[in-house]
């Protein structure tokens, strides 16, 4: 909490400096960019920019001002904070530059200004192709920040409930019925139908055990921004055992909607049973409704210390009750001809319908954009 303080008075401040700019900045204008600031990203200048643009200008003539007084005053802040007790930013190389609308009047150039502040590590310079277990912390701190940005649409169905449609797909004789009395001696429009759209449900169950430890955090970061981005997104986590933290993401805050996530899971970092939580999962709640017609993702290198035959028989009823299953092996990479080298691998290979790889940024971009196409 006062850390959240601390943050609301910086706010302030930086209102105040536009008042005394001569901008007409009141305390309704500080209050909504505050609680604008609380739904976006706060180390995230961009989100700060733009939201305190959108709540605290309502003039055109001001924006050139307000541009200055940010650039200042943050400038000002991030040399603060490395002067004093604050550890020291991070390297030139994670530094983030800001861009800011060339926005004075009497210039049409349309060129930027850069404003490089030390204290927000960059995604510019973070590669997408290089894997989580090879990133430095800082690059994976930039690398989860793009993720909670990543668009995602959720994969929908088809239902038996039909609505107006534009595409050629079976003839509405009811409305054309309609029509034909309203008309009474001209010819009636052809008028179509076609089913309505709906989304399909999702659900990660992630590996979080030791031979996962590279790469636990980041698929939970994708499966939490899964969440926000679709909406009809379950998550798992196991480990020896099946923890349901889908409640636990959805705080407001990301960061801290993964850290109570990471607190409710027991087994983090231990042993690998994913034959037993599989058969958990479809006993407890995949059967009463939550895994019926929805896409499974399990995300996991299969390593399975249980037995084969508990792996199978679960893989079987899950397969019977979702509707696609998807594995993503981080251990996978980028070859194209994967063939399983673990014994769980082997099993499931019956059973999954795609195996795809979640070692990096990209696979995961690549994987969100498929991921409409699975119906």
């Amino acid at each position: 909490m006062a850390e959240d303080r601390t943050f609301v008075e910086l706010l302030v401040l930086f209102g105040r400096a536009l008042r005394e700019a001569g901008l007409p900045v009141g305390s309704g204008d500080l209050e909504h960019f505050c609680n604008a600031v609380t739904l976006l990203d706060p180390d995230d200048l961009g989100d700060l920019y733009w939201s305190g643009r959108a709540t605290l200008i309502s003039r055109r003539d001001h924006i050139a001002i307000y541009d200055r007084i940010f650039r200042e005053f943050f400038s000002a802040q991030s040399q603060a904070s490395s002067d004093g007790d604050v550890p020291p930013s991070p390297s030139e190389e994670t530094h983030a530059v800001l861009k800011i609308p060339d926005s004075e009047i009497e210039s049409n150039s349309g060129e930027e200004e850069e404003t490089q502040l030390g204290l927000v590590a960059s995604n510019t310079e973070i590669s997408r192709d290089k894997s989580f277990a090879d990133c430095t912390p800082e690059e994976l701190v930039a690398l989860r920040r793009i993720m909670a940005r990543m668009s995602l649409s959720p994969p929908q169905k088809k239902t038996r409930r039909r609505c107006v449609g534009r595409i050629p797909d079976r003839l509405d004789i009811r409305r054309m019925a309609r029509q034909t009395m309203r008309l009474q001696y001209e010819s009636p429009r052809l008028l179509w139908s076609s089913r309505k759209l709906k989304v399909r449900p999702l659900v990660f169950i992630l590996d979080v055990s030791g031979s996962m430890s590279d790469y636990s955090r980041n698929l939970l970061q994708f499966a939490c921004s899964s969440r926000r981005a679709a909406g009809r997104v379950e998550v798992f986590c196991f480990g020896t055992r099946l923890t349901r933290i889908t409640l636990a993401l959805d705080r407001p805050k990301l960061d801290d909607a993964i850290t109570d996530a990471t607190k409710l899971v027991t087994d983090w970092d231990g042993g690998t049973q994913i034959g037993a939580s599989l058969q958990e999962f479809v006993q407890q709640w995949g059967r009463r409704g939550m895994g019926r017609g929805a896409i499974v993702v399990i995300c996991s290198d299969g390593h399975d210390r249980g037995e084969p035959a508990v792996l199978a028989d679960a893989l079987e009823k899950l397969d019977r009750l979702s509707h696609r299953i998807v594995w993503m092996n981080p251990y996978k990479g980028d070859v194209e001809n994967y063939q399983p080298t673990t014994l769980g691998m082997t099993v499931a290979n019956r059973f999954v319908d795609t195996v795809v790889s979640g070692h990096n940024l990209r696979s995961l971009e690549d994987f969100a954009v498929k991921l409409p196409q699975l119906r």
